[in-house]
C-alpha cells in the first residue's frame, strides 16, 4: 500500500519518501532531456579537453554540440583499440580521459576472439549505483508489499584478469558485485536478497550456486521474487536444482553442509542459516522427485509475484520455458545496460515481454542515434527521434569513449515526457547467442572452415550450412546443420571424425563462448546435424514458394522459423556432439 509522504509522482503514488525522491528525479530528467544531454556533453568535453584523443580533433576548448559533431568522428572498437592497448600496457597519461582509468570492463562482444576492454573510472560506479537505486521505486508502483519479503536472485562473479600495466579487467557485473557500493549497500526493506554476499562473491560457480539455492530453499516462504541477470541464468538454476535436490534436501534435513562447499566465508555464514528442518527436507523431496517440473518455481516458492530476468533480444527464446517452470508469472526486465555505459530503465516493468521498452536516462552519458538503413547517415540527438524508427546507438561517456558505436539496434516505441522509449531490436551482426556469448556470421564461417579441414582425408566437403540456438535443453547449445558432398561414398567420415569437427568448431569460437562452455557451464556441447543431399535446395524451394526472389535468395546462416526447422530436422541423417570441452583459460592480456 502506498504511503502518503507528502510527495507524489506522475508515474504513480510512491511507496515511501525515498521512492518519491527517486520518481521525482526520473521526472526531472525526462522532462528536461535535451538540456540535460547538452550539459552532459559539455561536462565530458570540458573535463577531457586536454586528453590526447580530443586534442587530435582540434576542438580548441569548444564544448558545444555543433563543433563536437563536425570535428569528432564516429568510431568502432577497432578504431580505439591502439589507444586502449596503450592504457592496458601501463601508459597513465590522459589518453582518452582526464581521470585515471580505474579498471577495464570486459564486453561480451569480442574483437579478434578476445573480450573488448572498455575503460572506466571510479565515479562511473556511483553513476551505475544511481540507476540501480531507481529500479525498486518503479517496481513498487506495480507490485505492492515487496518490503514484506526477499528476492531470490542467482548472482555470480566471473573470472578477472590483469592487463600488462596492472589494471583489472572483468565483466561489469563482477565489478559491481565486488564494489564497496554493493558490499556495504545500506539496508533497504524493498530490496533484500536471500543470497549472502559471501555466496555471490565466491569464484567457484558450483559452490556459489549451491549455497544460493540452499538459502533460497531455507527461506522459501519469504521469497517474493525470483531472478537472475539473464533468462538463461535462471533456467540454469532450475537445472541445478534438478541435478542436486537430493544433496540439498540432505543438508536441510541434517543441518550439515555439503562437504563440496569448502569456501571458508560461505561455511561461516551458512552455519548461521542452516539448521535441521526435516519437514522442509521432506517437502523438497516430494516436489523434486517426480517427473513433472511444471510450475516448480511457484510450487517451491509459493509467494513469488514475478520473475526478474532479461527476456529481450536473444533471451526471448527462453520465454516458453520460463512460463512452463513458473506457471506464466510476469517477467520483469528492469534496466538496459552494457559494459560501455548504463543507459536506462523500464518504467513499466511488469509489461508483456514483447512490449518491453526502456527509457534512456539522459544523465548517464551523451547519446546519439544513427538512423538505420539511411544514407548518407546523419546522427540525431536523443530528443529528436521518431516513433517507429530504428536507430543504432552511439555513445559518448565520462570515461572517454567518444561517438562510439555500441552495436545495439533500437526502435523508438513512444515517449515518457520528452525522453524516447526504446525496444531492443537486436545486436548488430550477431547470429547465435545462448547466454552472454555473441557469435557473428564471419566467426561461424571461420569455425566451419577450420572444422572442414578434418574432412579432407575423406574427400568430403561442407557444401552448405545453417545454424540455430537450441534452448530446449538446459543449458542451451549451438546446432549447425551441414550438407556434405562425399566424393567417395566408400570412404565416408566416421562418427568419431564428425564429433571432432564439433570440437574443432568450438575451439575456433571466441573466448566468451569457450568460458561459457568450460567455466560457467552456461552453454552445452555444440552439435552438428548432417542432412541429406539436396536439403538446402528444398530450403530454397520453400523460401521461393513463400515469395522470395530466386535471384536474391541467400541461404540463411541462422534459422528460427518453425517450418524451416521442421524441414531441416526431417532430413537429418546423423547427429554429432563435441566429445570434450574446448580449451579455455582466463585471457592473458598482451
Amino acid at each position: 500500500m502506498a504511503v502518503d509522504c507528502g510527495l507524489s509522482s506522475p508515474l504513480g503514488p510512491p511507496a515511501c519518501e525515498k521512492d518519491a525522491k527517486a520518481l521525482q528525479f526520473i521526472e526531472e530528467m525526462t522532462q528536461n532531456t535535451d538540456s540535460v544531454q547538452e550539459r552532459v556533453l559539455s561536462e565530458i568535453l570540458s573535463r577531457n579537453a586536454d586528453t590526447e584523443y580530443l586534442k587530435r580533433f582540434h576542438l580548441n576548448g569548444a564544448t558545444d554540440r555543433e563543433t563536437f559533431k563536425s570535428k569528432v568522428p564516429v568510431v568502432t572498437y577497432e578504431d580505439l583499440q591502439p589507444d586502449i592497448q596503450r592504457i592496458a600496457n601501463g601508459d597513465r597519461s590522459p589518453i582518452l580521459c582526464s581521470h585515471p582509468i580505474s579498471e577495464f570492463l570486459t564486453s561480451s562482444g569480442t574483437s579478434a576472439g578476445e573480450r573488448k576492454l572498455m575503460p572506466t573510472i571510479n565515479e562511473e560506479m556511483d553513476r551505475r549505483q544511481l540507476l540501480y537505486s531507481l529500479l525498486m521505486p518503479v517496481m513498487n508502483l506495480y507490485v505492492p508489499g515487496l518490503d514484506k519479503g526477499k528476492g531470490l536472485y542467482f548472482l555470480f562473479i566471473k573470472a578477472e584478469t590483469k592487463t600488462p600495466g596492472g589494471l583489472v579487467a572483468r565483466p561489469v557485473l563482477t565489478s559491481y558485485y565486488k564494489s564497496q557500493q554493493f558490499k556495504t549497500r545500506p539496508y533497504d526493506p524493498y530490496n533484500v536478497y536471500t543470497s549472502p554476499n559471501e555466496a555471490i562473491l565466491c569464484p567457484d560457480s558450483f559452490q556459489s550456486m549451491y549455497s544460493q539455492m540452499l538459502c533460497g530453499l531455507i527461506m522459501r516462504h519469504q521469497v517474493l521474487r525470483v531472478g537472475a541477470v539473464f533468462a538463461s541464468g535462471l533456467l540454469r538454476a532450475i537445472r541445478f536444482l534438478q541435478l542436486n535436490w537430493q544433496q540439498l534436501a540432505h543438508d536441510i534435513s541434517t543441518g550439515t553442509l555439503n562437504p563440496k562447499i569448502t569456501d571458508p566465508s560461505i561455511k561461516e555464514c551458512m552455519a548461521n542459516i542452516l539448521k535441521p528442518d526435516p519437514q522442509l527436507s521432506d517437502f523438497i523431496i516430494n516436489e523434486c522427485s517426480g517427473e513433472n517440473w511444471e510450475r516448480i518455481i511457484t510450487r517451491i516458492w509459493p509467494n513469488t509475484k514475478y520473475l526478474e530476468v532479461i527476456v529481450t533480444g536473444a533471451m526471448a527464446q527462453y520465454i516458453p520455458t520460463l512460463d512452463y517452470y513458473s506457471g506464466g508469472l510476469p517477467k520483469a526486465c528492469t534496466m538496459y545496460a552494457s559494459s560501455e555505459c548504463y543507459f536506462g530503465l523500464n518504467l513499466n516493468p511488469i509489461c508483456n515481454p514483447s512490449d518491453v521498452s526502456y527509457t534512456i536516462m539522459p544523465n548517464m552519458g551523451y547519446f546519439e542515434f544513427l538512423p538505420h538503413a539511411t544514407s548518407p547517415p546523419r546522427l540525431l540527438d536523443l530528443a529528436h527521434l521518431e516513433v517507429g524508427k530504428n536507430y543504432e546507438l552511439v555513445i559518448t561517456t565520462y570515461a572517454g569513449l567518444c561517438r562510439y558505436r555500441v552495436g545495439d539496434v533500437l526502435q523508438v516505441t513512444g515517449f515518457h515526457n520528452k525522453a524516447p522509449q526504446f525496444r531492443f531490436v537486436r545486436r548488430k551482426n550477431v547470429l547465435l547467442s545462448i547466454d552472454s556469448d555473441k557469435t557473428d556470421e564471419a566467426e561461424l564461417q571461420t569455425a566451419i572452415d577450420n572444422a572442414s579441414v578434418l574432412l579432407k582425408d575423406f574427400n568430403t566437403s561442407v557444401v552448405e550450412y545453417t545454424s540455430f540456438a537450441d534452448t530446449k535443453s538446459i543449458p542451451g547449445h549451438y546446432v549447425i546443420y551441414w550438407e556434405l558432398l562425399m566424393k567417395d561414398p566408400s570412404n565416408k567420415p566416421t562418427a568419431q571424425v564428425l564429433n571432432q569437427c564439433c570440437l574443432a568448431m568450438e575451439q575456433s569460437l571466441n573466448a566468451v563462448y569457450r568460458q561459457g562452455r568450460v567455466a560457467d557451464n552456461s552453454i552445452g556441447p555444440l552439435e552438428i546435424r548432417v542432412v541429406k543431399s539436396g536439403t538446402f535446395e528444398e530450403l530454397m524451394d520453400y523460401a521461393i514458394s513463400r515469395g522470395a526472389s530466386i535471384n536474391q535468395y541467400k541461404v540463411p546462416r541462422c534459422v528460427s522459423f518453425t517450418p524451416i526447422m521442421e524441414l531441416l530436422d526431417s532430413r537429418v541423417v546423423s547427429a554429432h556432439f563435441s566429445p570434450a570441452a574446448p580449451n579455455w583459460t582466463p585471457e592473458r592480456r598482451r
